[in-house]
């Protein structure tokens, strides 16, 4: 979150959002296993039925998201993830729509996914996390008086870290060497 305390300052970060210069990084765990990085470039706009939720729409706004992967587990991938625009739900609903839902998402995210011959403690672990599993990691703009490129980095919740590590702990457990 960025707050203006100027309303000079308001204008610039507004216009810098719409030329695309502000930089964002976020860390996603997804429900799935990506061969490689990839970009989707879909239009997002409301869902023609469910008025709540967001989708691709061929009726939509221009949207694209850019992902690599960070780390690889045996049932979930953690993507790095940048956006170029900044539409509603846009990282939940363009992950999904290539089947690599958030997981945790309780709209967009699909059904718990388990590796197999997971720990009780795996499963559990999976079962209690109750949110997105998503996390707005770096931010990055020129600042709007003295010109020099500003930027924040914030390290996952500790909830997070902790599904992740549990993850890692999983895959090693089941690892081959």
């Amino acid at each position: 979150m960025v707050v203006a305390r100027t309303q000079q300052a308001h204008t610039f970060l507004v216009a810098a959002l719409q030329e695309r210069t502000v930089s964002r990084e976020y860390r996603a765990l997804v429900s799935a296993m990506p061969i490689s990085g990839g970009t989707v470039d879909e239009p997002i706009g409301r869902h023609p039925t469910q008025r709540t939720r967001m989708a691709v729409t061929p009726k939509g706004k221009s949207a694209v998201t850019h992902y690599r992967i960070a780390e690889r587990f045996r049932a979930h991938t953690l993507l790095k993830v940048n956006l170029e625009s900044g539409r509603t739900h846009q990282i939940r609903v363009h992950l999904a729509y290539v089947h690599m839902p958030v997981t945790g998402d309780p709209v967009y995210g699909g059904r718990l996914r388990m590796p197999p011959s997971a720990s009780e403690s795996l499963k559990q672990t999976l079962r209690d996390f109750r949110r997105q599993a998503l996390h707005a990691y770096r931010l990055e703009f020129t600042h709007p008086e003295s010109g020099e490129i500003q930027h924040w980095e914030a390290p996952l919740p500790d909830d997070m870290h902790q599904l992740v590590q549990a993850l890692r702990d999983d895959a090693a457990e089941h690892s081959d060497s």
